[in-house]
């Protein structure tokens, strides 16, 4: 049976044979054991519904034994048998071309050169999920190969509701994941509720779609770093950034310190996620000890080197022995999966990589209570070093926010705001975001390398154009995306999918998308998708990372996030996504997510100026309206390019009035 034969034939009738379970993967921890004994019989019967009752004999203890084993439903037996990556579209079968771009950008999601967990079909972050079993992926896969451009393709958590008739203009497909009623959003709800496979977490760009890989954040990651050196006044070169998490999107990090000509050390506990990113280039080094890791950098200061180091064991280590060794740090961070701490997501001191895996799924309590205690310490060495003038920064990961609930010392003076500031409240906001400018992604449906070569010279030329007549206060965003989007290929950023990923504002991401389907017009490159992450302008809304420089009060609200999704679905979105739960965790941000397919049309053209806008205005007109001086900059500007847009502009009020009552 051939490749699209299997995508058309959907949960087939015969059963599959059972397959071995892969040791070489990198595979999910066991997840805690949460359900009652009537809740695992229900978690059972939601898992064959999926199937025709002649196989439930069969399929039954089969599952049982999943649930027991790893505490999910995975349905290995219906894992599919071709390889599992981003084809070029035509490949596909379908009765739309949009369609088949989402079967395209689901397979990248979950290839394993892409994906941490793939057989688990989680993408990144320990539990960020495209779907929650297999047979969720392949029914959705039929559908996407049946469907037409005047139906709408409804997902419910990882679960393909059905396709409804709808029109040519509304999104292909409707995305949501994990939205709980509020009182059910703490993590062991999500434990219970996955379990019973009723819902999942979605991440960010796990569950819409929209993954390209490590590229996806090592942008944002380099221009974190090289803004953190100007903040301290510094040359990267010969500075150290110390941090840790190499696993999905945090894999960025290194590739972000070379790039940024600093030296680099990022720790990570699983063998596994250190060789993949060796493998593919985005660590220069691996180091499996302390003594060797401190020669190695003291080496590396002296001759002021561009290198990245990965660190095989617990980031603590490194902190201590750094501060032991009085090796100055110039930058630190985190970037471990903290928003998922008591499943994966961060690891403990004293055990090892395999008994905390044990440890997590059968003595959470312990598990808990060693994942703080190493918290406290990892704070406690952190302060050392920004004693000695360490500038650190909260990366969005909750890495401040489970610190504080461990009871570690990260509370200023005040003892309410953390000491350390997140990377959106000193760099990516007040820089990039309220003045529009965020990751703007876009993938080549072709697969060929020279499309993607191509379309990286249209958006330079573009940028190079808008940057001759941009204002003073956007002029170096522009100059770090030109020397970016020039070195992209030199860089070797792409891994799955013919990607790229830059910062650009409204006005950009306009022009650019308009260059691309004019040049698809002309058959001068194929098909492309465009994107971006969540970790945007106004498409989340999240009060310790996307929205933490938001200060009249309003940063905890949702709002931003709900009318982004809406506004979009309306406005031209290909596939529209919302999320509860996001890189900061479950329960604490609200995502909302977009893909547009860009075919060459006249149609494209008016879908693509239609919601390109609105995706990131509706942002800026929210952060002006918070009193920010960059978004007010930038939504005045937007109302000058665009007389339709009329937007509400806060008043100044005087300091002294209040000083003087």
């Amino acid at each position: 049976m051939t490749f699209q034969d299997q995508l058309l034939q959907g949960i087939p009738n015969k059963l599959p044979s059972l397959k071995t379970y892969d040791a070489s993967a990198n595979h999910a921890p066991k997840r805690k054991d949460i359900l009652s004994s009537s809740e695992k019989e229900l978690a059972l019967r939601n898992a064959l519904r999926y199937f025709n009752p002649k196989h439930h004999a069969t399929l039954l203890p089969e599952f049982r034994e999943e649930l027991e084993t790893y505490g999910r439903i995975y349905m290995y037996r219906f894992r599919p048998d071709y390889d599992m990556y981003a084809r070029p579209i035509d490949a596909y079968p379908c009765n739309s071309k949009q369609a088949a771009a989402i079967m395209l950008m689901i397979q990248n999601n979950l290839d394993p050169a892409v994906a941490q967990h793939p057989h688990e079909l989680i993408t990144y972050g320990g539990n960020g999920g495209v779907f929650s079993n297999w047979a969720q992926y392949i029914l959705t896969m039929q559908y996407l190969a049946q469907m037409n451009d005047n139906q709408t393709l409804v997902m419910y958590s990882g679960h393909p509701m059905g396709v409804f008739p709808s029109h040519k203009d509304a999104p292909r497909v409707v995305v949501t994941n994990g939205m709980m009623i509020p009182n059910y959003s703490q993590p062991d709800d999500w434990e219970k509720f996955n379990a019973l496979g009723v819902t999942q977490y979605g991440q960010m760009t796990a569950g819409s779609y929209m993954y390209i890989g490590p590229q996806g954040i090592v942008h944002g990651t380099t221009i974190t770093v090289l803004n953190a050196f100007r903040k301290i006044k510094k040359s990267p070169k010969g500075g150290i950034f110390v941090t840790s998490g190499l696993g999905g999107m945090s894999g960025a990090q290194p590739k972000a310190g070379n790039i940024s000509g600093c030296i680099t050390i990022c720790a990570e506990v699983n063998p596994k996620a250190v060789h993949t990113r060796h493998s593919q280039g985005w660590v220069d080094q691996v180091i499996t000890d302390i003594p060797t890791l401190i020669t190695r950098v003291s080496q590396a200061k002296a001759n002021e080197e561009t290198v990245s180091i990965a660190y095989q064991g617990n980031i603590v280590e490194v902190w201590e022995a750094l501060d032991t060794h009085n090796i100055h740090v110039d930058i630190g961070s985190d970037q471990t999966s903290l928003h998922n701490p008591w499943a994966g997501g961060y690891y403990p001191m004293g055990m090892s990589f395999e008994e905390a895996n044990t440890c997590m799924a059968d003595d959470p309590v312990r598990f808990r209570e060693s994942i703080q205690s190493t918290l406290v310490r990892h704070a406690a060495a952190i302060n050392a070093h920004t004693a000695k003038g360490t500038y650190f920064f909260d990366y969005g990961n909750a890495f401040l926010l489970e610190c504080s609930r461990a009871g570690a010392d990260i509370f200023a003076e005040n003892g309410i705001d953390f000491k350390y500031p997140s990377y959106v409240q000193d760099i990516m906001g007040p820089m990039c975001f309220d003045y529009g400018f965020g990751p703007f992604r876009w993938v080549c449906a072709s697969g060929k390398p020279e499309d993607l070569a191509k379309t990286d010279q249209i958006a330079c030329q573009v940028l190079e154009n808008l940057a001759k007549n941009a204002p003073s206060e956007i002029q170096q965003q522009m100059q770090d995306n030109i020397q970016w989007i020039k070195g992209a290929q030199e860089n070797k950023l792409v891994v799955g999918s013919q990607a790229r990923i830059l910062y650009a504002d409204a006005e950009g991401r306009m022009k650019i998308a308009q260059a691309f389907n004019d040049a698809i017009a002309q058959n001068e490159i194929g098909y492309v998708i465009l994107g971006r992450d969540h970790h945007d302008v106004s498409g989340t809304d999240s009060p310790y990372r996307e929205t933490s420089n938001i200060y009249d009060g309003s940063r905890f609200t949702a709002d931003m996030a709900i009318h982004n999704v809406i506004g979009d679905s309306f406005r031209g979105a290909t596939w529209v996504s919302i999320h509860n739960g996001g890189g900061v965790g479950w329960g604490e941000v609200i995502n909302g997510g977009f893909g547009m397919v860009l075919d060459g049309s006249n149609d494209t053209e008016r879908r693509l100026q239609s919601m390109l806008f609105w995706d990131v205005n509706n942002g800026i007109a929210r952060r002006s309206w918070a009193r920010n001086e960059g978004a007010v900059f930038a939504i005045k500007r937007a109302m000058e390019l665009e007389p339709d847009l009329k937007v509400t502009l806060p008043n100044s009020v005087e300091d002294n009035l209040f000083r003087n009552t």
